[in-house]
């Protein structure tokens, strides 16, 4: 396993890191499996969040005894002084640990991003935090390449965690300007999320670039875990036939497609949106129409279901036109 300096932090940590969002998705007792798998890969750095429901709670579970093996670092949506200052103490009780090393403004917008500056914000709470050994480090997550452009010029930003992949390049340059400023770049949603099916050939592109630090599919089992760290082993230049393949992804999948981060949740009628979303990806890009639609009869809520009211695409940090999408896919599957 290669392994980088994480920026400002100082902090060694493998290529590849342990997304957390799928987490959610396994028990206790496969979380802790999982970390014993990390721990054969030697991959050292876990990432998760306050958002992630279950997340927090299951890795503290399964990091018991086995803690100081890794460089953790999770992330909160709060915004004032107050709220942040609990949110890291709950991290703290559920990760079962008394530092986190790294801890993260998780994807603030640019209205949000001013309260975590103004007196009584976040980042109070954060220093203090540092100060009192309860954090190391200090980090942002985001989705707005505005914010990007913008956090990399505060000083006490150390991290700077932002998705892409082959179809997401638009952060390039700002992560290319992370580097020579010696901030951490930690590479999110490696395959879009999930709407990339050639995960090797994802995390290879990724792989490439010097100027990423870790890059933190998320993982829930072993299988996964081989791949992305055969995928990350190999640094050489990418051939001239991944060269092609990766223009057929770029060609089938533009860029208005969901990338399943959830943020347009709740539906107000509950429909699950990237479920939904999903489902016709499968239908219309890969061909896999019985599947699809047998998958999308399983949900309570259908695409029809949409009352237009337009609360999704307001969360959308993509700026999809959910509304129309869900249209789309109401004419394939609700006839």
């Amino acid at each position: 396993m290669d392994y980088r300096i994480l920026g400002k932090t100082g902090l060694k940590i493998s290529r590849l890191g342990l997304g957390g969002i799928p987490i959610q998705r396994i028990d206790k007792d496969g979380a802790r499996s999982l970390v014993g798998s990390l721990i054969d890969a030697s991959v050292n750095f876990i990432d998760t969040a306050r958002a992630y429901t279950v997340s927090e709670e299951y890795l503290g579970y399964a990091l018991e005894g086995v803690r100081d093996r890794f460089v953790l670092a999770t992330k909160s949506t709060a915004r004032t002084k107050e709220q942040m200052a609990r949110d890291i103490d709950i991290s703290l009780k559920n990760l079962r640990t008394d530092y986190i090393d790294l801890y993260q403004l998780h994807n603030p917008n640019a209205r949000d991003l001013d309260t975590v500056l103004s007196e009584g914000g976040a980042l109070e709470a954060l220093i203090e935090a540092r100060e009192a050994g309860k954090i190391g480090h200090i980090g942002i997550t985001l989705h707005s390449l505005e914010v990007f452009e913008r956090a990399i010029e505060l000083p006490w930003v150390e991290t700077v965690m932002f998705p892409y992949n082959i179809v997401e390049t638009q952060g390039e340059e700002l992560i290319a300007r992370c580097a020579e400023r010696n901030i951490g770049f930690i590479c999110m949603k490696p395959l879009a999320g999930g709407a990339i099916e050639d995960a090797k050939l994802a995390m290879r592109f990724v792989t490439v670039n010097p100027a990423v630090t870790v890059i933190i599919p998320g993982m829930a089992d072993a299988d996964e875990l081989l791949l992305n760290s055969g995928a990350v082993s190999d640094t050489s230049a990418l051939t001239d036939d991944e060269l092609l393949r990766i223009d057929g992804i770029r060609g089938l999948l533009g860029t208005n497609f969901c990338r399943r981060c959830n943020y347009c949740a709740p539906c107000t009628v509950g429909i699950n949106i990237p479920s939904v979303l999903l489902f016709e990806g499968y239908y219309s890009r890969y061909n896999l129409k019985e599947w699809a639609i047998t998958r999308y009869k399983t949900l309570d809520k259908k695409a029809s279901d949409c009352i237009g009211c337009g609360v999704c695409e307001s969360r959308c940090p993509y700026d999809l036109p959910i509304r129309e999408m869900l249209r789309a896919c109401a004419e394939i599957f609700d006839k």
